[in-house]
């Protein structure tokens, strides 16, 4: 018996292939963070693990992440422009774990124990103990398939913590490097 995602696309290849090839790819993790200043009387910090992250450009500084579309994270940088990214390290797989969640619970709740700051020129939440952190003001959006392209300038690039290797995601499953 044939399952939907096994029959090839026009193109030739199935959605299990597609995955299983692109699963070899090793990639860094990262926290995705906004603050919307709309929902609620003092806004909601919303939140998204992101392993399509990279940097696009040096001159100007530019980086890029993949936001799968009608998530909550796309409308709402759909709309707010400011936004931030920590560079998570190989101990915060607990972080990435529970914002890569199907069926989360609210933001609110998943920021409530976790150990922030709030960037000065975002007002994003930064992840105490990332590897790095960046803040980043939204220059293009490219629609992409299921997902949409943010490309950002980055406003603010720091790295707080020199301590443990990052944290990788490789073969559906979060690594640390040996």
């Amino acid at each position: 018996m044939t399952t939907e995602s096994a029959v090839p696309h026009a193109e030739g290849v199935s959605d299990d292939e597609f995955r299983a090839a692109l699963s070899r790819l090793a990639a860094g993790v990262v926290l995705v963070t906004a603050h919307d200043p709309e929902d609620g009387p003092s806004g909601e910090d919303v939140g998204m693990t992101a392993t399509a992250f990279l940097s696009v450009s040096l001159d100007p500084p530019l980086v890029m992440v993949s936001v799968r579309n009608e998530s909550r994270m796309e409308e709402l940088l759909s709309r707010q422009p400011l936004w931030a990214v920590s560079i998570l390290a190989e101990s915060q797989r607990q972080v990435a774990g529970r914002f890569a969640m199907k069926g989360r619970i609210s933001d609110r709740l998943l920021f409530q124990d976790l150990t922030t700051t709030r960037g000065a020129a975002s007002g994003a939440p930064l992840v105490g103990g990332a590897l790095a952190t960046l803040e980043c003001r939204t220059e293009q959006r490219v629609t992409a398939g299921d997902h949409t392209l943010v490309v950002g300038r980055v406003l603010t690039a720091a790295t707080p913590s020199a301590e443990g290797g990052p944290l990788m995601y490789f073969r559906g499953r979060y690594r640390t490097l040996d």
